[in-house]
């Protein structure tokens, strides 16, 4: 699925119009402003800040100084009730589980929007946010950041020139999770222990669309990801970047198959420490069909790649392989770069690499990627929600395996694996008050 290069015809924006203004700037408004949304906020400072909302205000502090001219917030739907007229364009980056509404409350009060990866928490919000950018009509980007770079432009127009060969086997992999860090926790009990909610925090809030539970700090601030609830472990913290490469540059559909072949056991509700799963996607436009193998955790050799030795590359850390029957792409955790091997057919072929066919982003910023084509500009966003809501159900597929702990075979057109136990988490329950988009399935 290719990036757009067409020229969005574009709703007007509160300073500027659609079309050529590089004078006008967007007014922005970020929703989770700490972490990851901290370097958003430090990535967008061509355009005005208008309003910050993070359910934490201690864990946000460090952002509301850096821009105090902008609105503070705790709850996105009272910025939006108050401030509605005054944003052009919204920033997600709050924990996986509450992207999805977040998202489509910005997008129904007709605001464009960048969303952290992975776009969604399920897969039946993945497909609905598909919709709802054609509904609305906005401009839409994921961030995977590496997206915009030259590297993965260039394994894209690598593979689909022929460079390395017909294209049957890939593998994808990452070291973590680290458990230990900050960012992943193996606890002790289910639930983990409660203690006192923080008093600069809306626990209420931050749960959202989940059902009631106590507070504990290894769900937040920064653990979620440990958690089935409200995260996807490490395929869902870096399946988006790492498996980016080879889905855009061979064009894979969504897999027939998703195989467990080896995943450690953990508490229910509780990331697995390490897996091994196999991705089967059909043949497609007279292409072969492909096997891709994602390894995550790597603890024993059982569970690492065994990369590509016949090309000279003997180790895969993470990142992703592409393997042809002439060499092999190798692209890392963040595809900002590629490389074929063997190197010494690299250097042979260097003056018969192709020329490049893909629009390059200026300074490879998602973020300037995104607000030209608002601004009308530039082109469509290359992981518009199109592509990054099917990215997503890829990685998604896999989450299901390692949560499940099962195999199954995926019917993309019903969107079922036929397996009560797999199909309970395609579209999850959240509690009154957070529905979203049902009405544009009522719709058709």
């Amino acid at each position: 699925m290719a990036a757009g290069t067409a020229t969005l015809a574009l709703p007007r924006f509160s300073i500027g119009e659609a079309g050529e203004s590089p004078n006008s700037k967007l007014n922005l408004a970020f929703i989770g402003c700490a972490g990851r949304g901290a370097r958003s906020l430090n990535s967008c400072k061509s355009e005005n800040y208008v309003a910050l909302c993070d359910v934490d205000e201690a864990h946000a502090a460090k952002s509301f100084k850096q821009f105090p001219d902008a609105r503070r917030f705790q709850d996105f739907r009272v910025m939006f009730d108050k401030m509605e007229k005054e944003i052009d364009a919204v920033v997600v980056s709050t924990p996986d589980h509450t992207h999805f509404a977040a998202t489509m409350e910005a997008m129904r009060r007709g605001k464009h929007v960048y969303v952290e990866k992975p776009l969604t928490h399920d897969i039946w919000q993945a497909r609905t946010l598909r919709k709802a950018k054609h509904h609305y009509k906005l401009v839409t980007q994921m961030g995977n950041q590496a997206h915009a770079t030259n590297g993965i432009r260039n394994a894209v127009e690598w593979s689909r020139a022929g460079l390395i060969g017909e294209i049957k086997e890939v593998q994808v992999a990452h070291s973590g999770p680290n458990f230990g860090s900050k960012f992943f926790t193996n606890p002790e009990t289910m639930p983990p222990k409660a203690d006192e909610i923080p008093e600069t925090m809306d626990w209420d809030l931050w749960l959202g669309p989940l059902s009631p539970r106590d507070y504990s700090p290894e769900y937040a601030p920064h653990s979620w990801r440990s958690f089935w609830d409200m995260g996807g472990g490490m395929l869902g913290d870096w399946g988006c970047h790492t498996v980016d490469a080879p889905v855009w540059a061979l064009d894979l559909g969504l897999p027939g198959k998703v195989e467990v072949v080896e995943c450690a056991k953990a508490p229910v509700g509780v990331i697995p420490a390490h897996s091994v799963l196999k991705f089967h996607f059909p043949g497609k436009d007279g292409k072969p069909p492909v096997v891709m193998t994602w390894y995550d955790g790597m603890k024993n050799e059982g569970t690492k790649p065994p990369a590509a030795p016949d090309y000279g590359y003997k180790k895969l850390g993470g990142g992703a392989i592409l393997m042809g029957d002439k060499g092999c792409i190798v692209t890392p955790g963040h595809p900002r770069n590629a490389t074929i091997y063997p190197r010494t057919y690299f250097r042979d072929i260097k003056d018969q690499l192709p020329e490049q066919s893909i629009p390059r982003v200026p300074d490879s910023s998602p973020y300037k990627e995104w607000f030209r084509a608002i601004k009308g500009e530039g082109p469509e966003p290359g992981s518009n929600f199109d592509y990054s809501a099917h990215l997503t159900e890829i990685v998604l597929l896999g989450v299901l395996a390692q949560r499940t702990g099962k195999s199954f075979e995926w019917d993309a057109e019903k969107c079922q694996s036929g397996d009560p136990e797999i199909d309970v988490f395609i579209k999850q329950p959240v509690r009154k008050g957070w529905e979203y988009g049902e009405e544009l399935w009522k719709e058709g």
